[in-house]
């Protein structure tokens, strides 16, 4: 049986239900826009889009093993060869999905590892990141914020892409407006 993309994305949000598709939808997005003269192969970015945090899913997370090892194990071994895509698109996702993660300081070694990782670091900042800090972890508005300041300042600087570095400037200006709003709301009390 050959899975379809189409398969991917109604597995992913079976898998976990509510976020990951749009996390996907809104990296491919940001993909284009900060994708500037690099030419990567869009199949295998819609590929690894779909796959990059299957890791992290209840149903592939294990303990000990970082998402990105293990959603790359996950794509390798269970999803890959069951698709149409040919030898290099497989390798091109695989490594997509291994250098993603913003805790991984390696340079990432093609157009489609870059691009799939800028995007996901765009997509912790801005209001876009303030809220899903907030929606892990709902009930300690504080501590969100602290992580979503703490991760913005982490990831300022992280940015290679001329496109992304202008929309990561754009996104810090938006979230330090909405931290400061926030505190002068609720006089420090978060």
């Amino acid at each position: 049986m050959t899975l379809s993309l189409s398969q991917i994305i109604d597995l992913t949000a079976e898998y976990a239900p509510g976020w990951a598709v749009p996390h996907a939808r809104r990296l491919l997005r940001l993909a284009l826009q900060i994708a500037g003269d690099l030419q990567p192969d869009w199949v295998a970015m819609q590929y690894a889009a779909f796959l990059h945090d299957w890791g992290a899913f209840p149903r592939y997370r294990q303990p000990g093993v970082a998402h990105p090892l293990r959603s790359r194990q996950v794509a390798e071994s269970e999803i890959l060869p069951h698709t149409a895509l040919d030898a290099e698109q497989v390798r091109l996702v695989l490594e997509a999905i291994e250098y993603h993660d913003y805790r991984d300081d390696r340079p990432a070694p093609s157009a489609e590892a870059l691009l799939l990782r800028e995007a996901d670091f765009l997509d912790f900042l801005g209001a876009t990141g303030l809220a899903r800090e907030i929606a892990w972890d709902p009930g300690d508005l504080r501590a969100s914020l602290t992580r979503a300041a703490r991760r913005k300042d982490l990831l300022a600087g992280r940015f290679t892409l001329p496109a992304a570095r202008e929309l990561a400037a754009d996104r810090i200006a938006r979230m330090e407006q909405v931290l400061a709003w926030l505190e002068e709301e609720s006089g420090g009390d978060l």
